[in-house]
């Protein structure tokens, strides 16, 4: 979110009383020179904000399942409860090598050799390389400014997957499910992601990852350009 959408939020939140539960998992993940800001940072905000962070996003180490929670004492408190109760705790061995990790960038912060700012530049020519691709087939990729998803527009291809209007499971669905036997190209519907009630305004979108190996987006890529000739073959 830009300052104007975060200041909206902040504003709703001290009009109403309301506690902020900020999921900043992301936050070193942002593309085309811009800066992540914290709601947590605005005036006011600090004293009502939980901002949630993720080793599994700061570190891509999904599998370690280490995160954590900033804020006030008075917040945390109950949240360290809840967790005590819930888990206990994460792995000893994993909290270590995650504070290495960031013992290691504090030192790097800002200089070329940094992770921190590695990954990003790394992972936004991969966004542009999918865009490219996905564009050229027809579909609508709406272009992020963070994260490594990336989700597209499908409707243009009713004419050749038509709509089944006897079937309850969402268009989306179908048609990832027939581009993966199809084409050989794997994709999440974003219906999946919503409740039955608003499934069918979600129906025509796949989401995509990028953050794959080279030689995955390149057979992505090579199986979107046969496609698209396919297409525009009489």
């Amino acid at each position: 979110f830009g300052r104007r959408e975060l200041e909206l939020v902040a504003a709703l939140c001290e009009r109403h009383g309301a506690l902020c539960i900020s999921d900043e998992v992301y936050e070193w993940l942002v593309y085309d020179g811009r800066q992540h800001l914290r709601i947590a940072s605005l005036p006011g905000m600090w004293e009502r904000t939980v901002t949630v962070g993720s080793s599994g996003k700061t570190f891509s180490v999904t599998g370690w399942k280490v995160g954590w929670a900033l804020g006030p004492d008075r917040l945390l408190q109950h949240l360290r409860t809840v967790h005590q109760n819930s888990v206990y705790h994460c792995a000893t061995a994993a909290q270590e090598a995650v504070a290495q990790g960031f013992q290691r960038e504090l030192e790097l912060y800002g200089k070329a050799e940094s992770y921190f700012v590695q990954l990003p530049r790394e992972l936004q020519q991969k966004r542009d390389w999918l865009v490219q691709s996905l564009a050229a087939v027809g579909m609508k990729p709406i272009v992020p400014e963070g994260t490594y998803f990336l989700v597209a527009d499908i409707s243009q291809f009713k004419s050749d997957i038509p709509e089944d209007p006897s079937s309850d499971e969402p268009y989306d669905s179908r048609f990832a499910k027939w581009m993966v036997k199809n084409k050989g190209l794997a994709a999440i519907p974003l219906s999946a992601f919503f409740c039955d009630a608003h499934k069918g305004s979600y129906s025509h979108f796949l989401r995509f990852c990028f953050a794959k190996e080279e030689a995955t987006l390149k057979a992505a890529n090579d199986i979107l350009q046969a496609w698209k000739q396919e297409k525009s073959s009489p």
